[in-house]
């Protein structure tokens, strides 16, 4: 059984073969690492792509750069980011450059995260969480 990636550098769809854990992955278009080590940041056109493309969860972080409790979550979410890797695919959502997104998603609040399964929004949640919580959360909808 295979799954489908969107690589975090070059934003090609990739199949690879479905593994409880991976020590290495690589893109077959930019031969870069599908161990995606951090979230990656995305405007409306990359989220979209990899909400269409991504046959694992997604996990968006939407966040601004004034918020206390985003900043204070960021290194955890960086951490669950690399725990998850591959499993889940993480994404932060800046809403003070894009607010169109936060509109989109009726973002009240922030941070407030949403799990994705392809286009479709499975749950969210709002509030600083620790990498742990991040991961246990997230490890539901796999």
């Amino acid at each position: 059984m295979s799954i489908k990636v969107v690589c975090p550098h070059c934003g090609k769809v990739n199949k690879i073969p479905k593994k409880e854990s991976y020590s290495k992955a690589i893109c077959g278009h930019c031969k870069e690492s599908l161990l995606n080590q951090k979230p990656l940041e995305v405007n409306k056109e990359e989220l979209l792509h990899i909400l269409v493309n991504s046959d694992i969860p997604v996990m968006v972080d939407f966040w601004a750069p004034w918020c206390g409790p985003c900043r204070q979550m960021a290194p955890a979410f960086e951490e669950a980011s690399r725990e998850l890797s591959l499993k889940v695919q993480c994404l932060k959502v800046n809403t003070e450059e894009h607010p169109d997104l936060g509109a989109l998603y009726g973002i009240r609040s922030i941070p407030t995260l949403i799990i994705f399964k392809g286009t479709k929004e499975v749950e969210r949640i709002s509030g600083a969480m620790s990498a742990s919580r991040l991961v246990s959360w997230a490890k539901q909808f796999l």
